[in-house]
């Protein structure tokens, strides 16, 4: 589990360096445009999770301090519980980087909300949703028309 819950760091940092780093690199903007980043640590996520499924839909059913503290107490649980902070906090990231992409936001604003993300994902979460849903926010982007014959 030790070795799992370390490499599991590399399914994601590599697009969150992207996002922070180079935001305005257009393959950052091409890669960042699929879901399919988030694919490899949701997948590690359910090959972790299911094959323990039968121990833990009891204590999940049910949720009991004690047996959370336990579960999550373990190598097994703590490197589960890691992959899902790991693949949730790229699903929110991800859009939150698009978002700001789609409404012009500074690169020097968006970039430091998105390493809140990374560290403290579920606050920096809703600053970003209180900035994006602002009615003194820069409104979002309009795509280029195309040109009708």
């Amino acid at each position: 589990m030790a070795t799992i819950f370390q490499l599991s760091n590399l399914l994601v940092m590599p697009f969150w360096l992207l996002m922070i780093l180079l935001p305005h690199w257009r393959w950052t903007q091409r890669i960042l445009a699929s879901l399919w980043v988030v694919v490899p640590a949701a997948a590690l996520y359910a090959l972790l999770v299911l094959p323990n499924l039968p121990a833990l839909l009891p204590a999940l059913a049910n949720p009991q301090l004690d047996a959370i503290a336990t579960a999550l107490g373990a190598p097994a649980g703590a490197t589960i519980a890691w992959v899902h902070f790991l693949a949730f906090d790229l699903f929110v990231g991800r859009w939150a980087y698009l978002d700001s992409r789609q409404r012009n936001i500074s690169a020097w604003l968006a970039s430091p909300t998105l390493f809140l993300i990374l560290m403290v994902g579920p606050s920096a979460s809703c600053s970003t949703w209180g900035c994006a849903s602002s009615p003194h926010g820069p409104p979002p982007r309009r795509l280029p028309q195309a040109d009708l014959p």
